[in-house]
């Protein structure tokens, strides 16, 4: 058992190359066998599951991107505007804790003051914003993936395969931020202002009109402040977290994996994904939360104001929230390219010319 656990802490997402080859047996001739003698390691080619399977487009190909854009939108868009009454709560928390005192507490305040009505305010911003956010996190990091594994070469891309996550996954969402922010100002001056308005129809002319344009892009900042650390973690951690999962837990090989069992290892190492997420973009949410209810504040100001500990209220909502939200989201989104027959490959292995230069190989 404490083997096991050794194991999965070496294999943690910020392995350096030298280390990861270490600890895959790959370091060279003096390297101690990965297992027992008789039980030699098990073999996972790059493109062992797409030998059997015809797919409706190349990997990289104008249309993969297209359709992982309408993944994107699919995946985000229907679930942030499922857990519309989740975000509501814990964003009325952040803005006013003394009345919001707690998840549950919440939940009865709001409920006793606008009715189960009031529960789904904020749901078309939501929808509009979230959709476009994924249209550009999931479809630009497929693209930025491919263009920086180009750049890097195939022996680079897989040596530094977390930085190549990390670096595509902050490009993407620094663009899906843009398209985000104009919807996320609106639904939170919905939700966390009672009497400014209950719909966006009645809320983007009011906001235009008392602050023009900036009153949808203010928050633009903090946006990237929350959401690119989460994206970035999101992406990366879950990549390596599925990697992890073929090889120590799942007890066949990738390729011998049904559909609906690769579609479990993806819900789980979304929701693992997903709380570390939470976690590191909590701060961040919490002032653009109280930056988009408040007029002439800045986002200094507002973390000045806030404090340590203010900062941090809401958080068990938002991990509830976000780990079940990033688990649907990566479940929807490779059901999207299931059902489009787009190319998945299997987690990277050791690309043949490394192997060659290492000695690995006869």
């Amino acid at each position: 058992m404490f083997s096991s656990v050794a194991h999965l802490a070496r294999a943690n997402p910020f392995n350096a190359p030298h280390l990861q080859l270490v600890h895959d047996g790959l370091a060279g001739p003096s390297s101690s066998p990965a297992g027992p003698p008789g039980a030699p390691r098990r073999p996972r080619k790059l493109a062992a599951a797409a030998v059997e399977e015809q797919y409706s487009c190349d990997y990289g190909s104008g249309r993969f991107f297209i359709l992982c854009g309408l993944g994107g939108i699919i995946s985000c868009g229907t679930t942030h505007t499922a857990l519309v009454p989740l975000d509501l709560v814990k964003c009325r928390m952040q803005v006013d804790p003394q009345k919001y005192k707690g998840i549950f507490n919440g939940f009865s305040v709001t409920l006793k003051e606008d009715g189960v009505r009031g529960l789904a305010k904020g749901w078309a911003p939501t929808f509009l914003g979230y959709s476009m956010q994924g249209l550009c996190k999931f479809g630009f990091y497929e693209v930025f993936k491919v263009l920086y594994s180009n750049m890097l070469g195939e022996e680079n891309a897989y040596l530094w395969r977390t930085s190549l996550y990390l670096a595509a996954s902050a490009s993407a969402e620094f663009f899906a931020d843009i398209a985000l922010a104009p919807m996320e100002a609106a639904k939170v001056r919905i939700q966390t202002q009672p009497g400014y308005a209950n719909t966006l129809r009645d809320a983007a002319p009011k906001m235009y009109k008392e602050e023009g344009l900036k009153a949808f892009y203010k928050g633009v900042a903090p946006l990237w402040m929350r959401q690119i650390p989460y994206t970035m973690m999101k992406f990366a951690c879950f990549e390596r977290t599925v990697e992890a999962l073929y090889k120590f837990v799942v007890p066949k090989p990738r390729s011998e994996c049904s559909k609906a069992e690769q579609l479990v290892v993806t819900f789980v190492a979304g929701y693992i994904a997903g709380v570390f997420c939470a976690i590191v973009s909590h701060p961040a949410d919490s002032v653009v939360s109280v930056l988009n209810k408040e007029k002439g504040s800045s986002a200094s100001q507002v973390l000045q104001r806030l404090g340590f500990k203010g900062v941090w209220k809401g958080l068990f909502a938002r991990i509830i929230m976000i780990g079940t939200l990033t688990a649907l989201q990566w479940f929807i989104y490779d059901s999207v390219k299931v059902y489009f027959r787009l190319p998945r490959p299997p987690p990277p292995e050791m690309p043949e010319s490394l192997k060659k230069k290492l000695g690995l190989t006869q």
